[in-house]
Formats: structure tokens, C-alpha cells, sequence
């Protein structure tokens, strides 16, 4: 019998689709993985923004997670919204007993792209002391890696973003990429510390309109990657490889009226 490669995600609900959980399911099966998923909190979202959000309690979580893990084995694990100190507590306590030791994948979700704080600011010291120790990658962008460091964001020289890289890697993951899209300029440059060496992923802006989910998605596929047995500088140019693939055959698509999905599922359209 074959056996599937699994990626578990821990993130919120979109109920729009292109961001959070069903953006991660869609990444997990275009990169040939099978998706579980633990949902933290349900979103009232579309492509406009977020209009409500409802947190899941830890019970609930917490029994999402033992269904899963007593039954199936994770490959991988990818960790998005939280939304609140004590879901990352709990979050934390599972992935700590969790069999295997699966890569841990944690998108520092800080805020919606539209600007809705996702996660209070008093509780980033504690996702920081939780998660960061456990984590084999983080995936913050510029403004969040600016929120997790207080440094200053604005547009950052390469030098300045492989310091920042380096302040993150002091708070204990396993290694750290820090994403430029947000930098001006019409090329987008990753920075990677991985191994004690700085990988630069640089690819030109696509211009598009539809960006929602691109930092879910990004993370999720990574995640994929890694469940299938792929090194940390190799998940990650792969990822990078995929989501410009899907932004790029999104951009010809119109969803909503405001910031609208990527393509996940393009392979499969063609």
C-alpha cells in the first residue's frame, strides 16, 4: 500500500477562501500532499477584508489535535493564525509531545494583509518563547519581522534584512526567512539563514491584484516540501518557484471586489 506524505496545518479559517486553512489544504494537494488541519478561530472574511472573528477554545483544539495525531502520522507541520496567548500556549504544549519531531513550520501571522491585528501585541513574547524554540523555519515579512525584533521597517538594505535575520535566529528556530516583498523596488528578495549561511531568493514583482493568502500559501508550501523530504534551502526555493507560478496565473482571474486568491490548483487547470 502507498502512503501519503501529510502536512497538519494550525491556522484560522477564511471564509473567503484564499488565506488561512483552505488556502493550505489547496497547497498541500497542488505539491502532492495530504492536508489535516486544526482549525484556532473562524473568519468572517472576503477579498475586501476581515469583518468578524471567532476564536475556537482550547478544548476544541486541543481534541482536533489528539483525533489527529493518535491516528495518522504528520509529515510536516504548518502553523499560521493563533490569535491569542493562550491558543499558542496550547498550540505549543501539543507540538512538544507530538511523535516523530516532524519539521515545524511557523508563519508569524501578526496581521491580515488588509491590516486587521490578527494577533494582540502583548502576546507576541509569548509566541516567541512558546514557538520560536520548536520551530525549524519562521516566514515572518518585513513589518512582522519588525513588530518581533523592534527594528524599524522601511526599505531595508540586504545587509540590513541578514541582521534582522540574525536577531530572529537568537530567539531559538531552527532557521529564519525573511521576506522582502514588502521592500520597494520591482524585485522581491528573500533572505533564508539557514546553516549558519544567508540564502538570497530574489524574483521579479508580478503585478497583480491578487495577493490574498500569498504568506499562507508560501509557508504551506514550504511545509509540503519539507513533508517530502526536502532540505530547508531546497523547500524553500521550491515554494518561491510554486507561488510565483500561482500568482502569476491568478493575476488573469477576477474574484470579488477587492484583493482576490492565487491560483493554487493551476498545475491541475492547464
Amino acid at each position: 500500500m502507498k502512503a501519503y506524505k501529510t502536512v497538519l496545518t494550525i491556522a484560522g479559517s477564511d471564509s473567503s477562501g484564499g488565506a488561512g486553512i483552505q488556502a493550505d489544504i489547496k497547497t498541500f494537494a497542488a505539491l502532492e500532499c495530504y492536508g489535516l488541519s486544526i482549525i484556532t478561530a473562524l473568519t468572517a472574511q472576503n477579498t475586501t477584508g476581515v469583518n468578524a472573528i471567532y476564536p475556537l477554545s482550547k478544548q476544541c483544539i486541543t481534541a482536533q489535535f489528539m483525533s489527529i495525531a493518535t491516528d495518522i502520522s504528520i509529515d510536516a507541520v504548518k502553523i499560521g493564525m493563533l490569535g491569542s496567548a493562550e491558543t499558542i500556549r496550547t498550540v505549543a504544549a501539543l507540538i512538544r509531545n507530538l511523535k516523530g519531531s516532524p519539521p515545524i513550520i511557523l508563519d508569524t501571522v501578526l496581521a491580515s494583509s488588509g491590516g486587521t491585528p490578527l494577533l494582540p501585541s502583548e502576546a507576541i513574547s509569548i509566541l516567541k518563547k512558546e514557538l520560536f524554540p520548536i520551530a525549524s523555519i519562521i516566514t515572518p515579512n518585513l513589518p512582522e519581522a519588525a513588530l518581533l525584533t523592534g527594528m524599524k521597517h522601511s526599505h531595508l538594505t540586504p545587509q540590513a534584512i541578514e541582521e534582522t535575520a540574525l536577531k530572529l535566529l537568537e530567539a531559538g528556530p531552527s532557521s529564519v526567512l525573511v521576506k522582502g516583498g514588502h521592500n520597494e523596488g520591482d524585485e522581491c528578495c528573500d533572505c533564508l539563514l539557514y546553516d549558519n549561511r544567508f540564502f538570497w531568493f530574489s524574483s521579479k514583482k508580478i503585478a497583480t491584484g491578487n495577493t490574498h493568502g500569498t504568506g499562507c500559501t508560501l509557508s504551506s508550501a514550504i511545509a509540503a516540501f519539507m513533508a517530502r523530504g526536502k532540505t530547508t534551502e531546497i523547500a524553500v526555493a521550491n515554494a518561491k518557484s510554486y507561488i510565483n507560478e500561482a500568482l502569476l496565473a491568478g493575476a488573469a482571474y477576477r474574484l470579488g471586489n477587492g484583493s482576490g486568491p492565487l491560483h493554487h490548483l493551476f498545475r491541475l487547470w492547464q
